[in-house]
């Protein structure tokens, strides 16, 4: 089960009218806690987004690889190079 934690989080001027703005009766969410949960949401998608795409193309770059290039490697040497 999924643990709930309540953070507080201060903002002011601009930032806050432009929150004001997105909540309530004009705008697209109800509460504020809403928004800024749909807000970490698509971060979360975003990052992974991003690293789906950095696996792909180191992907698309060794299927490119000439075939003489390939050399054999350990687990060990794997785990060691995607530590680093």
């Amino acid at each position: 089960m999924s643990q709930t934690t309540t953070m507080t989080v201060r903002i002011s001027g601009a930032l806050s009218e432009f929150v004001a703005s997105n909540v309530g009766e004009n705008g697209s969410y109800e509460n504020i806690s809403e928004y800024v949960r749909d807000l970490i949401r698509r971060d979360k998608e975003r990052v992974e987004r991003e690293a789906f795409d950095r696996l792909k193309a180191e992907l698309t770059r060794a299927f490119a690889a000439p075939e003489e290039s390939y050399r054999p490697v350990t687990a060990a040497e794997v785990i060691a190079r995607n530590q680093g």
